[in-house]
């Protein structure tokens, strides 16, 4: 997902691997509540708020594969995944991310990780992001736009319930990469290893 440098792009020549009818679809909405409902699409709902500006090119729906690998697990295993960033015209974007585990022929095996949260521009530039794992897992990511079109964060707290895994930190970079897909990497320190690569996405845009 970088490029020759090892830094992730910062420019893109336009959304080629987008679901042809993107921009006509949105997440499910409910047009009944009696406050703004999240949306994943510009072209619908509430303006994006001006603090959230930065973070435009997140907002819509993804879908794709990934890898998950780790010492303490056989591995690699593949994954398909979909995440939404969404935004109802306050200065944040909701976050939610769902999971399943390929088998060796891309056939679908379990639901698989679960996440949800809020990403949270500051004035000054500063990022603030909220993710709650399905697993009994908080954190709070702290980090900063690199460029135009990639984002990285870094746990400032982890807090974990008695049953969950021991996970000490975890590094996220996201990027726009060729095509318009959304890439990413994340590296976690848990269960006594140092921070390493465990997770890696590469998602097209099927909304927004």
């Amino acid at each position: 997902m970088t490029g020759a440098d090892g830094e992730l792009p910062g420019t893109i020549t336009g959304p080629a691997n987008a679901a042809p009818d993107s921009p006509q679809r949105n997440r499910p909405r409910f047009d009944d509540l009696p406050v703004p409902d999240d949306t994943a699409n510009l072209r619908e709902g509430p303006d994006l708020h001006e603090q959230c500006i930065g973070l435009l090119p997140l907002v819509g729906v993804w879908r794709g594969t990934g890898e998950v690998v780790y010492p303490t697990i056989e591995g690699p295993y593949s994954f398909g995944q979909q995440i939404v960033f969404a935004h109802d015209g306050r200065p944040f974007l909701t976050y939610e991310a769902k999971a399943w585990l390929l088998g060796p022929d891309g056939e679908v095996l379990r639901p698989a990780a679960r996440e949800t949260g809020f990403w949270r521009p500051q004035p000054d530039g500063e990022l603030e992001v909220l993710i709650t794992h399905a697993t009994g897992i908080s954190e709070i990511f702290y980090g900063r736009a690199r460029n135009l079109t990639s984002w990285e964060i870094e746990t400032d707290a982890v807090v974990r319930s008695a049953s969950a895994k021991e996970v000490e930190g975890s590094h996220r970079l996201y990027g726009l990469v060729e095509g318009g897909d959304l890439a990413y990497v994340d590296e976690r320190a848990m269960v006594g290893r140092p921070l390493q690569p465990h997770l890696s996405a590469r998602l097209n845009r099927i909304a927004g």
